[in-house]
């Protein structure tokens, strides 16, 4: 029993893991959209945050997991405090490997007909990922026009969630907007963008 323990343990943790050729396709892809958009994290250098992304195998694996979905992950600050450098998803539309999902999985569950794949807020976790806020997003769309045709959840106040809805945004008439839907609903133009610290 020990031995099946200790097997599962490892197969969890290197799951979490990319291979050698993984980390360096990765790490030279958000090389590249790091130099192709300055705007969105002037006066940081790329050698620091691939210092820190190398010491941080689970977060470059978290990126990765972004990637994959179509979130185009790319820096948009720094905390000074805490010495983290900011991922946030800065695909143009909602990241496409993300969308037809309900909100979180108490809204799946309560789903009793045409239950969507999965909710945001579980497949924000399995991603080592957050959810955007609204402040978050606000911040995202100072940095360029996102969600022109599509929608993205984001992180909902818990007394909303209480009563059964959850919030999103988009851009629309080169502004802002923020709704609300039943947190069951999920539609094929709504995904969810991240955010991740490193």
């Amino acid at each position: 029993m020990a031995v099946i323990i200790e097997v599962m343990a490892k197969k969890t943790s290197s799951k979490k893991e990319l291979s050698a050729e993984q980390r360096k396709e990765l790490l030279g892809i958000l090389k590249a959209r790091f130099e192709k958009h300055m705007q969105r994290h002037k006066g940081l250098a790329w050698a620091d945050v691939q210092a820190k992304l190398e010491a941080n195998t689970e977060k470059l694996w978290a990126l990765s997991e972004m990637e994959k979905t179509g979130g185009e992950p790319d820096v948009v600050g720094h905390d000074k405090k805490t010495g983290e450098y900011i991922f946030y998803d800065c695909s143009a539309e909602s990241p496409k490997g993300r969308r037809s999902l309900c909100y979180d999985d108490e809204a799946l569950e309560e789903r009793k007909e045409a239950k969507p794949d999965g909710s945001a807020v579980d497949m924000a976790a399995s991603m080592g990922i957050e959810l955007l806020t609204e402040e978050e997003y606000r911040g995202l769309q100072e940095l360029g026009a996102f969600d022109l045709k599509t929608s993205s959840w984001v992180a909902t106040p818990a007394n909303i969630r209480k009563l059964g809805g959850a919030v999103f945004c988009d851009r629309r008439y080169d502004t802002v907007f923020l709704y609300h839907n039943g947190a069951i609903s999920y539609y094929a133009a709504r995904g969810f963008r991240g955010s991740l610290r490193v």
